[in-house]
């Protein structure tokens, strides 16, 4: 009842080639003025029909560019760790579809990418009635609104929750709250990127064994550099298990679907990993 009274909702072909290029290399449009709306993110905490609320971007230009740079850079170190080289390609693509999420937002946090989200607007049960009744009929093209997201009637069914996006936030302030170090980060990764768990793999041992080597590693940094707090392993091995609250579609959706439209990830990394970055 309380919720009720509170908030309406309880109430009622491919082009790869091109993908980068125009995330990375186009002229960045302007973002939002600030303060052309109210910011909805906090009325969402406490809420739980408004965690199910459907959110996009604020500045989804300048967010997703950002996004894409550090899927690019996060790729690249993948690359260059030697060990990973030794792999056969389908392990290697096997370990990275199963890790490019957790790893972008690795990226994300270590880079203190920040964003804002505004809530997707719901269509009235005019328009609803209206849309149900034209299924057969091509609305006119529109472009749209300036600083503002496009979304079609009834097409917003595959925009991230507020839900979704308090996870994401939650887990950029954990790291921050952290002060992870760049070889915190490369140890986190390591251990993130070498998951001897994933169904079909057959360098199975070897790659069991990089993983502990990853997490000896980041153990023996954090013994030498920060004496005074024993409890800082735990803490961020607390963030790698933080990243299993990560959804890659969710990722895919929010980062890459406002200006790629709708992308096959694995077909894009396919690409990207064996592209010279």
């Amino acid at each position: 009842m309380a919720c009720a009274e509170r908030c309406r909702c309880c109430a009622d072909s491919r082009r790869h080639s091109s993908i980068l290029y125009n995330i990375l290399r186009s002229e960045e449009r302007a973002a939002s003025p600030a303060g052309q709306g109210p910011r909805r993110e906090q009325a969402f905490r406490g809420c739980p029909c408004g965690s199910r609320r459907r959110v996009a971007l604020r500045s989804p230009q300048v967010t997703c560019k950002a996004a894409s740079a550090v899927l690019v850079k996060t790729l690249r170190f993948v690359q260059n760790v030697p060990c990973f080289q030794e792999l056969p390609l389908e392990e290697q693509l096997l370990l990275v579809r199963s890790c490019w999420a957790p790893l972008l937002v690795l990226g994300l946090a270590q880079d203190r990418v920040h964003f804002e989200t505004v809530e997707s607007a719901e269509p009235s049960m005019l328009q609803r009635i209206l849309t149900t009744r034209r299924q057969g009929e091509q609305p006119p093209p529109q472009g749209p609104a300036p600083g503002r997201p496009h979304h079609s009637p009834g097409g917003d069914s595959h925009l991230p929750s507020a839900g979704d996006i308090q996870a994401i936030k939650g887990f950029l302030a954990k790291c921050w709250s952290l002060d992870i170090s760049t070889k915190e980060y490369a140890y986190l990764k390591g251990t993130v990127l070498f998951n001897p768990d994933l169904p079909g793999l057959q360098c199975t041992q070897y790659i069991e064994g990089l993983q502990r080597e990853a997490q000896a590693a980041l153990n023996e940094h954090v013994r030498l550099i920060h004496r005074g707090d024993e409890a800082r392993f735990a803490k961020l091995n607390v963030v790698i298990a933080l990243l299993r609250s990560i959804n890659a579609n969710v990722i895919a959706e929010l980062f890459f679907r406002p200006i790629i439209g709708a992308v096959n990830m694995d077909d894009m990394l396919l690409e990207m990993l064996c592209a010279k970055l």
